[in-house]
């Protein structure tokens, strides 16, 4: 190919060399900011064993199933980390509403090319790595922000504790309301167990609904407790055809991450700021390594106390919350301590009392 065609082609969507063809953040499982590694449990609520995957486990019938989440060094080749799930308890008989699942929320900024909800909307491919201890037929749904577009694809899990390659080609959607922006764009929603309320009439069909299964892989393994379900290699592309994994570096991949999440160590609040006033309470202001998506949750971790000089010397203070705004073009932030133990008027925070202490910033879909 001459000079002139490979310039020609520079941001074409079918040159794979260029650009972010997955549309996946941390599809290999390779980031984990918020547990170092460490297992998290789902229990009536989400959590993220990594970056950007939640394990959700919501039991509206009281059985007391539980999902276990945690980054592993399970892999196929070519992968070093992935996500394991674990099931602790069963639940055999799902209430309408019972929900457990792995998913993915991406960011409409990163789907809107794709032209879905109009005529000419792009087809997608998508190609993960799966292993379970439980063989069977299993399901993704690919869904709207709001639940009212959705298209289940089924696979089969043929060998247990064995990894398998999945690949799907998926029809754009020409109707429904598909986010453009900084909210939902496209969520993906692998089930594990789910009640009627999200189960289908068919698969390889765009439906009406909030739907992640169909009746014969409604509860593909939540009916064997210790059972583990283990995924990696997660891709999402525009076009018919699923091509191999989109490895970018780990800076990029961690860049990434930290638009949604990310954490402060206690050193960066040592000798920290002017903040004076009488009705004024102190406020760490944070440069963002990224722009966030949006204005970020901000959370206090093992913080023991901060000591602020005043007027009458040096006393301990206890942050118990915090709000977080921003400035400029919302990469320079600050989180503002919302109750003291000794009130307002410090006129300068010097430093945490413990160094272990972190300031954590979400702005998660």
């Amino acid at each position: 190919m001459g000079k002139t065609a490979t310039l020609a082609n520079i941001g074409s969507v079918a040159d794979s060399s260029l650009g972010f063809r997955n549309r996946i953040i941390n599809g290999a499982m390779v980031i984990d900011q918020r547990n170092a590694g460490a297992s998290v449990t789902a229990s009536g609520s989400e959590v993220y064993p990594v970056d950007r995957w939640v394990v959700a486990a919501f039991n509206a019938t009281g059985g007391g199933a539980t999902l276990t989440g945690q980054q592993s060094s399970t892999a196929p080749t070519g992968f070093n980390k992935s996500i394991a799930v674990t099931v602790n308890g069963t639940d055999t008989s799902l209430g309408t509403n019972d929900l457990y699942e792995v998913t993915q929320r991406i960011e409409g900024n990163n789907t809107a090319d794709l032209g879905w909800g109009a005529s000419g909307a792009a087809n997608i491919s998508l190609s993960f790595w799966v292993r379970s201890s439980v063989t069977g037929t299993y399901s993704v749904g690919v869904e709207n922000s709001n639940g009212t577009r959705a298209y289940v694809v089924t696979y089969t899990i043929s060998a247990a504790n064995t990894w398998e390659y999945k690949t799907f080609s998926i029809p754009g959607d020409t109707t429904g309301t598909w986010g453009t922006s900084t909210g939902i764009g496209i969520q993906l929603r692998w089930c594990l167990a789910t009640g009627t309320d999200r189960v289908a009439g068919a698969a390889n069909a765009w439906s009406g609904g909030n739907y992640i299964a169909i009746s014969s892989t409604a509860n593909p393994i939540m009916g064997t407790s210790g059972a583990t379900f283990y995924i990696t290699g997660v891709q999402l592309e525009k076009g018919a055809t699923a091509t191999s994994f989109d490895y970018r570096p780990y800076g990029t991949e961690l860049g990434l991450c930290q638009r949604y999440y990310y954490k402060q160590p206690a050193t960066a609040y040592q000798s920290a700021l002017l903040d004076g006033g009488s009705s004024d309470y102190p406020s760490i202001y944070v440069t963002h390594p990224v722009e966030m998506r949006t204005t970020p949750s901000t959370t206090f971790e093992s913080f023991a106390g901060f000591y602020y000089n005043s007027g009458s010397g040096q006393a301990s203070f206890t942050p118990s919350g915090g709000t977080t705004g921003y400035a400029g073009n919302a990469r320079v932030g600050y989180s503002r301590i919302a109750a003291i133990s000794n009130g307002p008027g410090a006129t300068q925070v010097q430093r945490s009392g413990q160094w272990t202490a972190q300031l954590s910033f979400s702005a998660e879909l």
